[in-house]
């Protein structure tokens, strides 16, 4: 195993540390803009970029990289969305994506607004749809930006984080330890086992702000027969109304 991760990391390595991180951030940007985020695995880049970090300099230079890329791909999506956000919806990669993503990614965005903008960075398939929808929304691009810069901060740093740490330890106990490679990939695992459960339970915390039942919750349907005034004053009051005795006689 340590064979084997020693030429994986030494390839990582023998990319000139420049192109290594602008790499990094046009994959990112890629993963963040024109729905491509459903195809580039954005996180699997920058993990595997970070594990080529040598000194704090390139650490900070990988993660900006990758805050840029992001912003600059969200951007893009959001101007996508003002521009020709209703055609890319209808479009064939519109429909295979499925109007109930769609849909859900309006709705979330309707009832959460901002947090939802910072949220769904972390979201499977919204992290891709919302610039789009925000695009399409009366949100303004200051505010966009001000929700996601955080999120993609967050995001950042947590990835390039925990790939750089990984592959600094392991070179630290790969020549003492023979099993160091195995807790490399148990780190790597773990870390993104712990981020897919993250993401799940706050899909599942979210996910009463995405559907219907929660706006039929939030604002039950009145019967269009049913003046706003009488649905206020109910049955009882009705019966009680004497104006209703006098223009039924």
């Amino acid at each position: 195993m340590n064979e084997l991760l020693d030429g994986i990391l030494e390839t990582v390595q023998s990319v000139d540390p420049i192109v290594r991180t602008l790499l990094a951030g046009i994959g990112i940007m890629l993963e963040t803009s024109v729905l491509i985020g459903l195809i580039v695995p954005g996180d699997t880049i920058v993990i595997v970029a970070a594990t080529g970090v040598e000194g704090p300099v390139e650490f900070v230079a990988l993660a900006v990289a990758v805050i840029v890329g992001a912003l600059i791909g969200e951007s893009i999506g959001f101007a996508l969305g003002r521009w020709f956000g209703p055609h890319i919806q209808h479009s064939r990669l519109g429909r295979r994506i499925g109007e109930h993503n769609w849909h859900r990614a309006q709705r979330y965005l309707a009832r959460r607004g901002g947090p939802a903008v910072f949220i769904s960075r972390f979201l499977p398939v919204l992290h891709s749809l919302v610039p789009l929808t925000v695009g399409m929304s009366d949100m303004s691009y200051r505010r966009f930006m001000a929700w996601t810069t955080p999120a993609c901060i967050i995001w950042s740093f947590a990835y390039v984080g925990v790939g750089s740490a990984a592959a600094g330890g392991y070179r630290e106990l790969s020549d003492n330890l023979h099993w160091a490679g195995y807790l490399f990939v148990g780190v790597i695992v773990l870390f993104l086992v712990l981020a897919w459960l993250g993401k799940k339970i706050l899909l599942r915390i979210e996910a009463r702000h995405m559907t219907d039942a929660a706006e039929s919750a939030v604002h039950p349907a009145i019967p269009p027969h049913i003046a706003p005034t009488d649905a206020a004053k109910g049955p009882a009051a009705e019966a009680a109304d004497p104006s209703r005795e006098d223009s039924a006689s």
